[in-house]
């Protein structure tokens, strides 16, 4: 196998990231521990990782009139390739999520007469393919290889996109399982104490707080439940403040390193995404501290609550009558599911299943 080919990951953001992001937590743990990333291109952050070597991106008034009158973009980030590419090198190139760099990329790679020696990796954290006019010409016949979150999401882009790349690969988001992990029963009580939760069944609903994340919902569907049943409690994790409600503790926003307690002292946790969620990360953390999930069935959810193997999925999430329901069904007759497995969707897994798709890339260069 030809291990010559370098690996430069080119970043819109700042990497360590020093806000909450999925992909740069994951990218963090990754370059922390045992990585196969060569060069990172991005702007210059507060502190940098170890172990691997940057080229700074520094944008001016001149990129600036570049790009508004001249339609050139990213030109700052191939000033910064420039001081990495040389020319008798093969390079893997990751992206994530960022389809503007993808054709300007191409563009830069055919005028230094490299791109027979480079491959490209692009990240997709959404679920729906990403379609607009000649995207199939500008985009999936530019990248060598997609990797998606998850094995239902690769089935719609078969159904929806013609031309597609030659090669797909799934990876699973990953979360740190030494933080996430379930806690003993006493251990539990305690918490609900601390928290000053008491002895009551309690519900947690953490995400950003936008309609598309289905709070509205959640909180409708409480009004009705709690008024005959008062021996619950609802965490509402994320959200702007809102009016007082019999029954819902805002909490505002939390810090990343607070949430676990708040997972370990639930009981159930309520996914009532209205959007073709790609993943869902702060399910899988709630799996993993041992609630019981409620969740709508939409884009990667069925497939990481295993279709119904791991939690209950909600295959008409518009309607507040199904969420109370759901929510009154679990006060009263909760059903059983199966437990998640220690190893899956873990940080670990995610690690190793990056530098086996690095591996394959530098297989097929060679």
């Amino acid at each position: 196998m030809n291990k010559s080919a370098k690996v430069i990951l080119l970043s819109q953001v700042q990497l360590p990231f020093a806000k909450i992001g999925s992909w740069t937590t994951l990218y963090k743990n990754y370059l922390d521990n045992d990585h196969k990333i060569d060069y990172i291109v991005c702007p210059k952050p507060g502190k940098l990782f170890e172990g691997v070597k940057y080229s700074f991106v520094t944008s001016s008034f001149w990129h600036t009139i570049q790009r508004k009158f001249f339609k050139k973009k990213n030109l700052e980030y191939f000033e910064a390739l420039d001081k990495i590419i040389a020319p008798n090198e093969k390079y893997i190139i990751q992206i994530v999520d960022n389809y503007g760099m993808v054709k300007p990329l191409k563009k830069y790679l055919l005028s230094k007469g490299i791109d027979k020696q480079c491959y490209i990796q692009f990240f997709y954290h959404g679920y729906p393919p990403y379609n607009y006019q000649d995207s199939q010409q500008n985009f999936y016949q530019i990248i060598d290889e997609i990797i998606l979150l998850t094995h239902d999401s690769y089935v719609e882009y078969k159904k929806q996109i013609n031309t597609l790349p030659n090669y797909f690969s799934i990876l699973p988001n990953g979360i740190d399982t030494e933080k996430f992990k379930k806690v003993s029963s006493l251990e539990k009580v305690k918490l609900k104490d601390q928290l000053g939760l008491g002895n009551k069944k309690v519900f947690i609903w953490c995400s950003q707080d936008r309609p598309k994340k289905g709070l509205h919902l959640i909180l409708d569907a409480w009004k009705r439940v709690n008024a005959s049943h008062k021996e619950i409690v609802l965490l509402v994790i994320g959200s702007n403040p809102r009016k007082e409600i019999d029954g819902v503790m805002f909490l505002g926003r939390l810090p990343n390193d607070e949430l676990s307690k708040y997972y370990q002292a639930s009981d159930c946790y309520l996914f009532p995404t209205l959007c073709q969620e790609g993943f869902g990360l702060s399910l899988v953390e709630a799996l993993h501290c041992g609630n019981y999930c409620i969740a709508s069935a939409l884009g990667g959810v069925p497939e990481v609550l295993q279709y119904g193997k791991l939690g209950k999925l909600i295959e008409n999430p518009h309607f507040v009558e199904i969420w109370e329901n759901a929510i009154i069904e679990f006060i009263e007759h909760p059903l059983e599911f199966d437990f998640i497995p220690e190893n899956l969707y873990t940080i670990d897994a995610w690690n190793l299943g990056m530098n086996e798709i690095i591996e394959k890339a530098k297989s097929r260069l060679a």
